[in-house]
């Protein structure tokens, strides 16, 4: 079974380029980049489907099994600790597998986990399958990285990851009304198992319309193709097929200070974004007086507004700065710590106000977010992209998992004005990180030796 797999996450070997390829190549190598961008969309669309399924189930949970607030935020914690190793260790394999299989395997693990945690009752149980479940989403951003870094080339790259990043935002937007709906008509119970269901239906559609890299088919590098002469990329290796070894992507990524800064950076933009996904819908009902059935309206405004902010972020970050993702990083990390303080300072009973603000922390919170993984990528060989994407990651879902448990605690003694605080200093480290590079721009990568795939 164990071969078998390893197999099917072989990459896919490399064709010949057609010597005619020039009459036909500029047509089917931008059919292969719409199709996989719309599969990246769609399919990580439907990863938000069952990594968001329980924070909009939880509050019927609580009522049904009497739960607190920290054991939600347990739960929360298990599943940020393990995807968060996981994006590193997935990260690294991902360079080295083809992504079709990659993200498609990914998924259709996640949706049985979700399906599984709805039969159960005890916490343990709850542990156990919602552990794995954060082991396994973390299979789908880092192979959607490794397809963005080969069919896009730098100039375009910002504007197209964050058409996919937004993504997040789709998911994210859809679930809390999917969720909610499925726990109101018909329990707690359906709001897992309908969402991992949609998964496993949607993990097949990846396998049937995702490929590997242009190279497996018949298609020149994104490099030849784009005539793009900035970017460093061993074009050489690269049409051998050859690959990094784990030893050599381990030392490009680890020993590399920009990645570790936007890395740490990482990890303060998703306390901010994890906690407003995930608390908002208790705070909203618990001080600004919204029904439970509206609450996740709240969520849903804040990932619409994460829609425009990532697409805004990277447009800007490609046109104007010319590559340069960290200005546009700064001024959403500023302007993220404002909308925080206004949305706390907000009396009762401004319900639109409300919601705008929450459009606004996130479009400030997911323009960054989306970026600063894409930043850390291109500081590195493109063949340990997923790698470095995957270790910021990490440590972003090292700070999602400080707003399970933690912030759970500290709510239940310290009530919603801590809460705050600690999003608004988050915001601003942000911004003092990125900060320093502000003009600075990636260098050519550290050389490492290669691995020939014999195919």
């Amino acid at each position: 079974m164990l071969d078998r797999m390893q197999a099917l996450l072989k990459p896919a070997p490399y064709q010949p380029i057609e010597t005619d390829y020039r009459y036909w190549m500029a047509q089917v190598f931008n059919h292969w980049r719409m199709r996989v961008c719309f599969s990246i969309f769609f399919g990580y669309a439907v990863f938000y489907f069952t990594r968001k399924s329980l924070s909009f189930a939880a509050p019927f949970i609580v009522d049904e099994l009497g739960f607190q607030k920290a054991d939600f935020g347990l739960l929360a914690s298990t599943l940020y600790i393990t995807y968060g190793i996981s994006k590193f260790v997935s990260g690294v394999s991902a360079d080295r597998s083809n992504p079709r299989y990659f993200m498609a395997i990914g998924l259709m693990v996640t949706g049985v986990c979700n399906i599984l945690f709805s039969f159960c009752s005890s916490m343990w149980l709850f542990m156990v399958f919602w552990a794995l479940n954060g082991w396994f989403q973390a299979w789908g951003w880092p192979a959607s990285c490794k397809l963005l870094n080969f069919w896009f080339a730098k100039q375009e790259r910002g504007l197209w990851y964050s058409i996919c990043s937004t993504s997040h935002n789709l998911g994210g937007a859809i679930i809390p009304l999917l969720a909610a709906w499925a726990a109101t008509q018909y329990g707690w119970r359906y709001a897992l198992m309908i969402p991992g269901v949609i998964s496993i239906f949607m993990a097949v559609a990846l396998i049937i319309l995702l490929r590997d890299v242009p190279r497996s088919l018949k298609l020149p590098t994104v490099e030849d193709f784009k005539a793009d002469p900035e970017e460093y990329t061993d074009l050489v290796a690269e049409k051998k097929h050859a690959l990094l070894p784990h030893t050599d992507i381990l030392k490009i990524v680890l020993f590399n200070r920009f990645v570790w800064m936007f890395a740490l950076s990482y990890f303060f933009i998703y306390v901010v974004r994890t906690a407003v996904n995930d608390w908002t819908p208790f705070y909203l009902i618990e001080v600004k007086n919204f029904a439970k059935e509206y609450a996740g309206f709240g969520v849903t405004a804040f990932e619409l507004g994460g829609f425009a902010g990532m697409i805004l972020t990277g447009f800007v970050s490609d046109i104007y700065w010319k590559g340069n993702r960290v200005p546009s990083m700064v001024i959403c990390a500023l302007g993220l710590a404002l909308c925080i303080v206004a949305l706390w300072c907000t009396p009762v009973g401004f319900y639109s106000i409300d919601l705008t603000l929450l459009a606004l922390i996130g479009a400030f919170v997911f323009g960054p977010q989306m970026i600063v993984g894409l930043a850390a990528a291109e500081y590195v060989d493109k063949r340990s992209s997923s790698a470095a994407n995957g270790f910021a990651g990490t440590m972003g879902y090292f700070g999602a998992a400080f707003t399970g448990y933690p912030v759970g605690m500290m709510l239940d003694h310290y009530g919603w004005d801590s809460f705050f605080v600690m999003m608004t200093a988050s915001s601003i480290v942000v911004a003092c990180l990125l900060l320093p590079l502000w003009t600075n721009r990636p260098k050519t990568p550290l050389k490492c030796s290669t691995q020939e795939v014999t195919t």
